[in-house]
């Protein structure tokens, strides 16, 4: 049985009758089609839509992973063989890169939003990440492919202007990609607003999935065509670059950006607490009274130059600070894998049945254990759920994430005097020998799979608490916070470095890991990862609770204040009625 929409049907003047057959012939050519109703046509185009954001933003990040991985890669083995830096430098280089690459979108989308615009920025960040990464082959591959003269003489570059074009390639690079990653790939383009916190760990869980699958797919080929094949395809790097931009600016051109909403930005947060803290030094002078918090002094009622429900916003803010400055040393252990971790990989045998195992492929090791445990994490969950018990907490997966990061720094430091019980052999890294410990570098395996299992627990349980605990309108500027921790962690990790070296000239950090003690560096590193764990299961009572939204906190506040003022206002009216009665009453 068919059903027709009568709707559709064209009325009795437009049917092919006997009267006007012959008009109908002559004016059907030029009769155009019916139009399809506004209603069914919206619908496609917003699907159709949603489809170009969503294989846009995977292109970008894919570029931009690719990019980014194919400079962090290999750069200790640049710094070390081909610019001639010690250990130290060379981890403190990369540590700085990153660190730098994970404080530019917030920083940069800051300047985006309150100097030149979104657009503007967009465009001067794909050229400076164009230029960036146009510099780092240039420097980084051996000019005798391609300067040779007639007479056979090799033309290359002086060490000198090496490093100016590497610092000034890295540089532009870094601000580039966090330009792209502010606009084009904001965590805030994904509705999250109304969801429990049981689909918001979800979401987090399979976002960083994601993320990671990436990162894998990326790692396995940068390594092994920085190192092994041929290094003249390192320019696919800046070709990458082009095609990100070629992607931003149909993003742009076509509004697939994600605009955030006007709401409390980065400066004002930070403005709170200067305000405060100048209006707490004037108090002993020239105020006087008692306020509830010292923040509180930022109110416009109280002298200050902020609102009252913008200064609430941010003392709920505020209690997640101890949470992110418990990141940065949790931070400093995760960056090990770049840093100290391939260091150790680089100095063992990689050299599988013949085949040289790339350095960077090491770091797939920490991604798998993330691979798995998410989607075992999410069925953990459901079954839970479905049993009408309550999942681990946040909090618990944190101080469990951050326990297998000090595990994982405490089996490092007990590889490596495990490394150097072997004898040494040579081995060819990027061309030039290397003398190397003998133990094959998967016995590293334990302290990368500890580290990965620490990811998998504790990046998505941060961002949970991050976004769930702050209030609806400064949501943006929690996760801008977290990220600042995690940036914060890279350059304290290096500034750790530095200090350790000088502290201990040079032999906890040493230059031949054969003659040194880095394994009393990761020991330091594990004590200081274990004192970090437990500050943090002693204070995570405080953030235990997620079955009520603090963001509402502020709106209760000011609603319970509004309400006393309309009591306080209505017993004075019934006081002036009763009043006005009685007078009445007394006049009659």
């Amino acid at each position: 049985m068919a059903v027709i929409d009568l709707r559709g049907l064209p009325d009795d003047r437009c049917l092919p009758s006997p009267a006007n057959k012959g008009r109908r012939s002559s004016r059907a050519k030029a009769l155009p089609p019916p139009p399809m109703p506004t209603g069914a046509r919206a619908p496609r185009q917003s699907r159709r839509k949603k489809l170009q954001v969503i294989v846009c933003i995977l292109l970008v990040e894919l570029c931009e992973r690719f990019t980014f991985f194919g400079i962090v890669c290999n750069m200790i083995l640049f710094c070390t063989v081909k610019l001639g830096y010690d250990n130290y430098q060379a981890a403190t280089v990369n540590l700085a890169f990153v660190g730098a690459s994970t404080l530019t979108p917030v920083l940069v989308g800051w300047f985006a939003e309150t100097c030149l615009g979104r657009t503007t920025v967009l465009y001067l960040c794909a050229l400076l990440h164009f230029f960036g990464t146009a510099m780092l082959p240039v420097v980084a591959f051996p000019f005798e492919d391609f300067y040779m003269d007639t007479h056979h003489i090799m033309h290359t570059l002086a060490r000198r202007e090496q490093h100016i074009l590497f610092y000034t390639g890295l540089l532009a690079a870094a601000l580039g990609i966090g330009g792209i990653r502010s606009i084009l790939c904001p965590l805030g383009a994904y509705s999250m607003q109304g969801y429990d916190h049981h689909q918001l760990l979800s979401f987090f869980n399979w976002f960083y999935w994601l993320v990671n699958l990436n990162s894998t797919i990326v790692f396995l080929g940068i390594a092994y065509i920085q190192q092994s094949v041929a290094k003249n395809l390192g320019f696919l790097i800046p070709f990458t670059s082009v095609l990100l931009a070629l992607i931003a600016i149909h993003m742009v051109r076509n509004n697939l950006t994600f605009r955030p909403k006007k709401g409390g930005s980065l400066l004002t947060t930070l403005g709170v607490f200067l305000n405060s803290l100048k209006m707490c030094c004037l108090r002993y002078r020239h105020l006087s009274g008692d306020v509830a918090s010292w923040l509180d002094r930022a109110k416009e009622n109280n002298g200050g130059r902020y609102s009252e429900a913008h200064v609430e916003n941010v003392k709920i803010l505020s209690r997640l600070f101890p949470l992110f400055g418990l990141q940065l040393l949790y931070r400093t252990c995760v960056t090990q894998i770049p840093a100290g971790y391939y260091i150790q990989a680089m100095n063992s045998n990689l050299n599988l049945n013949g085949f040289l195992l790339p350095i960077g492929a090491m770091n797939v090791i920490s991604i798998l254990p993330l691979l798995v445990l998410a989607p075992l994490l999410e069925c953990a969950t459901a079954c839970s759920l479905s049993f009408q018990k309550a999942p681990l907490s946040p909090t618990t997966l944190i101080v469990a994430g951050q326990a297998c990061a000090a595990l994982s720094v405490l089996a490092a430091g007990l590889t490596e005097i495990h490394r150097k019980a072997y004898p040494l052999v040579e081995q060819s890294l990027s061309g030039k020998v290397l003398r190397v410990s003998s133990m094959a570098c998967f016995q590293l395996t334990p302290q990368y799979i500890l580290l990965g299992m620490a990811e998998a627990l504790v990046t998505p349980a941060c961002s949970l608490l991050a976004f769930r605990l702050a209030p609806g309108s400064v949501r943006g500027i929690s996760l801008h916070f977290l990220t600042l921790s995690y940036g914060g962690g890279c350059f304290l990790g290096a500034l750790i470095i530095q200090l350790v070296y000088l502290l201990s000239g040079g032999n906890f950090y040493p230059d031949s890991l054969s003659e040194g003690y880095l394994e009393r560096f990761f020991f330091l590193l594990a004590t200081l990862m274990a004192i970090n764990t437990l500050v943090f299961w002693r204070i995570s009572y405080r953030y235990s609770d997620l079955s009520t939204e603090l963001g509402q906190g502020v709106r209760s506040y000011l609603a319970e204040k509004l309400l006393q003022h309309k009591k306080c206002l209505r017993f004075y009216d019934t006081v002036e009625r009763s009043y006005t009665l009685a007078s009445m009453e007394t006049a009659l």
